[in-house]
């Protein structure tokens, strides 16, 4: 699969805050927390499903695939996706080793193997 995404007892809100957290102690930045349910709302669509999208950053990760390769930038920044669906709230992500596939290079590779690993903890740690 190309997602990592887990369900939590926790409200959208509980567990976003959860997110902000353990991102912060895994030196992740949340650079954006984005509300989609609201934005579509305010935009007159008729959307109630409880849903953030977190764009979430390590300035040193990106300093070092980017300095390997610039259009790595084009998979930045990272996103979490935090939302309700029936009964229950997950938390999910697109795994970042599935986006780097497409560039073939081992080296990056390696390195969004090492984000991915840190960013689940950080999404296990939360639910």
């Amino acid at each position: 699969m190309f997602n990592y995404t887990v369900d939590t007892l926790k409200t959208v809100n509980e567990a976003v805050e959860a997110l902000e957290e353990n991102l912060k102690a895994e030196k992740f930045g949340v650079l954006w927390n984005f509300d989609l349910t609201a934005k579509l709302q305010e935009k007159g669509e008729d959307f109630d499903t409880p849903y953030r999208i977190l764009e979430v950053c390590n300035p040193k990760e990106a300093n070092r695939v980017l300095s390997e390769n610039l259009m790595i930038g084009y998979f930045l920044p990272c996103k979490i996706v935090v939302y309700k669906e029936s009964d229950s709230v997950k938390i999910g992500m697109p795994k970042p080793t599935a986006l780097i596939g497409m560039v073939e290079d081992q080296t990056i590779k390696s390195i969004a193997e090492d984000i991915e690993e840190r960013l689940i903890k950080c999404i296990d740690q939360s639910a």
